[in-house]
């Protein structure tokens, strides 16, 4: 659907300039909600702002735009023609940060305009769910704008915002991806209910052991590889602590008493949670700065070893397509469209996401007066999402985004290279135990709240 959206949507741009989501997918996504089909095109103004710095920061693209005559300074000219382009701030890690800038104040606007907006009656819901042209346009003049920012002090700036926002937004994905464990679990449940049990608690069977497996695979190989007898006492500890909290966590999941009160909860969501968690750790190790703890992977496939601190990178030389980078790419692409569909059944994730329990299903698309079915506005009563905190989301991702194409390298203002820093390193651990900690609050907290309705 998400494919779906992306070429409608730019189709339908010059037919529906002041358009509302409805119009916009009239003829290809019918049968969806309005509140469905507006974060989808949100999401997609997301992942296009996404792949624009993906090509901003492929290697050799400075290269490229050099050899254009009269567009680089430095580069090929034309005679009489004067070179007025920086290529140096439209390529690298310069132009991921204005991009992303860009995305971010796009974001904080609808975040800030969208506040306490109760109903599609409201005002400005009409802007949330239209007028898609002109959003267009302000993202557009906003990252045109961005790359008029002097250098100066703002790549140092903007990095501290990227980690704190990264930091949340690595916590927000383990909350959406808590949700999709719990709607798995309760749907294959349901499905083994109604029959052939056999079937579907084998594959609840076979997942849980296959993410418990690659976890534990991922200790051993974090311990043989990110460890050293006489060093790297940091990853030593991250690594034994996040093993012993995800043990707590699934013997937590399948506690009598917590299966009073949530039948539903197991192991299944326990055994991502920890999969998820060692991913975080495994990322986190790759940022320290220590080379002898942090091999690389084409070290590891040559066996070959290096000692001292992680080299600089130059602007173009920031490379995030490594494992880490890409696996980070593939979860945040997952988590944006899954927080873009979701309808979820568990009252506890629904109020750490700020929405209200969906209705499972996609509607039928109501007929207009031109015979065309168009996207049910099913938010006259009440929003099924908070629309400031799905705009603060998207911002965040936009920072999340900015530090995993640069590896989470820190801009050095004086050598403009890229440095490695532990401050990196601590921001996702932290993140992977806070986030660990929300998870067992999902678990424990109808047995300490029990004045509470959690049903």
């Amino acid at each position: 659907m998400g494919a779906c959206l992306a070429l409608c949507s730019l189709a339908s741009c010059a037919s529906c300039l002041c358009g509302s989501a409805p119009c916009l997918l009239c003829g290809c996504c019918p049968s969806s909600n309005n509140s469905t089909v507006t974060r989808l095109v949100f999401s997609f103004f997301l992942l296009l702002g996404t792949l624009v710095s993906v090509i901003m920061i492929l290697p050799g693209m400075e290269a490229q735009l050099k050899k254009i005559p009269g567009f680089c300074q430095g580069g090929s000219s034309i005679p009489g023609v004067e070179n007025h382009v920086n290529c140096d701030v439209i390529v690298g890690y310069k132009s991921v940060y204005r991009m992303c800038f860009a995305m971010a104040c796009f974001f904080f606007l609808f975040s800030v305009i969208m506040i306490r907006v109760r109903s599609s009656k409201d005002p400005r819901a009409t802007i949330q769910n239209g007028f898609w042209f002109f959003k267009f346009l302000i993202l557009v003049g906003i990252t045109v704008g961005a790359f008029f920012i002097p250098d100066g002090t703002f790549h140092t700036v903007w990095f501290y915002f990227g980690v704190v926002g990264s930091f949340i937004f690595i916590i927000i994905q383990l909350i959406l991806l808590i949700d999709f464990a719990h709607s798995w679990n309760k749907a294959w449940l349901e499905n083994a209910e109604e029959g052939n049990r056999k079937c579907w608690f084998a594959g609840l069977l076979s997942f849980t052991f296959l993410h418990y497996a690659l976890a534990f695979a991922a200790v051993v190989l974090f311990y043989i590889y990110y460890t050293q007898p006489d060093d790297c006492t940091e990853h030593k500890v991250f690594i034994s602590l996040n093993l012993i909290f995800c043990i707590i966590v699934s013997i937590v999941s399948i506690l009598p008493k917590v299966q009073d009160v949530q039948p539903q909860s197991g192991l299944l969501q326990a055994s991502l949670i920890s999969l998820y968690t060692m991913y975080v750790t495994w990322s986190a190790m790759t940022n320290n700065p220590n080379r002898k703890c942090n091999p690389s992977l084409l070290s590891l496939v040559t066996n070959t070893t290096s000692s001292g601190p992680t080299p600089t990178a130059t602007p173009g030389q920031v490379q995030w397509w490594d494992a880490q980078g890409i696996v980070g790419l593939v979860i945040f692409l997952f988590c944006t469209l899954y927080a873009s569909i979701r309808s979820s059944n568990n009252a506890q994730v629904n109020k750490l996401m700020q929405t209200e329990e969906g209705s499972g299903g996609a509607s039928e698309g109501a007929v207009g007066e031109d015979g065309v079915r168009r996207a049910v506005d099913n938010e006259e009563d009440g929003v099924t999402y908070s629309y400031s905190f799905f705009h603060f989301c998207l911002l965040l991702a936009s920072l999340y985004i900015m530090m995993t194409l640069t590896n989470w390298y820190q801009p050095d203002a004086t050598s403009q290279a890229m440095l490695s820093t532990m401050p990196a390193v601590w921001v996702k651990i932290c993140s992977s135990w806070l986030g660990l900690a929300l998870y067992l609050w999902t678990l424990v907290a109808p047995l300490i709240l029990t004045n509470r309705d959690f049903s």
